[in-house]
């Protein structure tokens, strides 16, 4: 599965998969778009780095953060741009899309909606055995929304075995 923490600016995507009941990352880039540059050159390199880094993961699903809010309009409106570019690469490549709010992840990784992003990277490090967190906040938030997917996963199929027992 790969996350996708999506920006114009800066573009966040991690590749996990799990063995046995254990994730493991696959690979992680921060891809970031200059400011000086057109607006939709800026889209283009986007999907044109998202699509490479599906190709070369191949994925079974693509997820993303599905909530956005923020105070300045114009950067809510350049993540929605780049949200669109990636589902329309997801899309492009038969890869279904998922979406999980903020709360979800915190919840999922740390146990609490209220836990800070330190908290999330430190459990994306613990749950992967990495050596450190990830360098970007982006390429973190990623990762930890490709392990909220894969732990949404377990509990779906938890939930059916259980269904089917009774």
């Amino acid at each position: 599965m790969v996350g996708v923490d999506p920006g114009l600016a800066n573009l966040g995507l991690g590749a996990v998969e799990e063995v046995g009941n254990q994730p493991r990352l696959l690979g992680s880039v921060l891809f970031k778009t200059s400011a000086r540059t057109l607006q939709a050159q800026r889209l283009r390199d986007i999907r044109d780095a998202v699509t490479e880094f599906l190709a070369l993961h191949r994925p079974h699903a693509v997820v993303l953060e599905g909530q956005y809010f923020h105070h300045q309009k114009a950067v809510a409106f350049k993540v929605g741009q780049a949200f669109g570019v990636v589902m329309l690469c997801a899309a492009d490549q038969g890869i279904p899309v998922f979406e999980y709010g903020p709360l979800q992840v915190k919840q999922a990784l740390v146990g609490t909606g209220k836990a800070d992003k330190a908290q999330v990277a430190y459990m994306v490090r613990a749950l992967l055995k990495l050596p450190a967190t990830p360098a970007s906040d982006h390429v973190s938030d990623a990762i930890a929304l490709a392990l909220t997917h894969l732990q949404s996963r377990r509990i779906g199929a938890l939930e059916s075995r259980i269904s089917a027992q009774r």
